[in-house]
């Protein structure tokens, strides 16, 4: 039976993207990110918080190539130090028997604009009138609504949902962004992702809040959709900068129908301007952003041909 080593970081949202993409070299299952400081049932008027730290958290096999990992992790993280403060990592043993459930203690209700519940699928909360709940076991590192960009997506969705849109949530996680479409009126959403893992969580996740019969997860990538020839009424991208900015040069434009709108996140704010130029490209126009402290979201629309 195999232990596992936690690493944790505290950051800010500056440092936050340059930790993940360290530590997805190392991490089991990808990384989590959590905001810091996210009380049960947070939030009175629905406004997330301003973003002040965030907890990075990958875990490694606790075996024989555990202290190389960790050496060559510190190593990365004092070069990266040179140009930005980088904090130290700390490590914490969890058994096997524990794992799964090593994470869950830090996920909690949390309440995102007007109507909107997240909360976990072992927390039983009582909405609010008129409250929407999304109930999740993200699995881990899969998403839980806690990280400013997803929040942030989530307050578009409020205001970019209509009633039947069919919606493509590309890079789907655990699925929250397209359960949270569905919930607000969406008629059909197509989630896709690389890790098979994701879409099977997202299929789960769907499943467990009654939508699964409008949600259709699988793996896959912008590619699946421009070979399918699809267009949809709204596309979610939630991923890196320097992927959305790759996809530009794919064809990401043509997966949105003339007319419709696109949501793009996982960007901090320094990279809005270039990601935005990288949209132009596609056929897309950036009209709206959000900020949520270093994090952002770009609001676009595809011009009427």
């Amino acid at each position: 039976m195999t232990d596992w080593i936690e690493i944790a970081l505290s950051v800010d949202g500056e440092a936050a993207e340059a930790i993940v993409e360290v530590l997805n070299r190392y991490g089991h299952q990808g990384v989590s990110i959590e905001q810091e400081g996210i009380m049960p049932e947070s939030w009175d008027d629905g406004t997330p918080p301003p973003v002040e730290r965030l907890t990075v958290r990958a875990y490694i096999p606790a075996d024989d190539r555990a202290d190389e990992a960790k050496q060559q992790l510190e190593m990365a993280l004092s070069a990266m130090s040179l140009m930005y403060p980088m904090p130290r990592p700390v490590y914490k043993i969890v058994h096997e028997e524990d794992w799964a459930e090593a994470w869950k203690v830090h996920y909690h209700p949390v309440r995102i604009g007007k109507r909107l519940l997240i909360r976990p699928l072992w927390v039983e909360t009582e909405p609010q009138p008129g409250e929407i709940v999304i109930a999740l076991d993200p699995g881990m590192a899969f998403g839980t609504g806690t990280h400013p960009t997803t929040q942030l997506c989530l307050l578009a969705l409020e205001d970019h949902v209509k009633p039947g849109i069919q919606a493509l949530d590309l890079g789907c996680g655990s699925g929250i962004l397209g359960i949270a479409a569905i919930k607000l009126g969406a008629g059909h959403v197509l989630g896709l992702d690389i890790d098979p893992m994701a879409a099977r969580v997202t299929y789960e996740n769907a499943l467990q809040n009654g939508v699964a019969e409008s949600i259709t997860a699988q793996e896959g990538s912008l590619e699946t959709v421009l070979t399918s020839a699809r267009r949809f009424d709204l596309a979610i991208v939630n991923i890196l900068a320097r992927v959305i900015i790759a996809m530009c040069g794919q064809g990401l434009g043509q997966v949105v129908r003339p007319g419709g709108t696109a949501i793009f996140s996982g960007l901090i704010q320094e990279q809005v301007d270039e990601v935005e130029a990288a949209l132009r490209s596609t056929g897309l126009e950036p009209y709206a952003r959000r900020f949520e402290g270093d994090w952002a979201v770009i609001e676009t629309r595809r011009p009427i041909e």
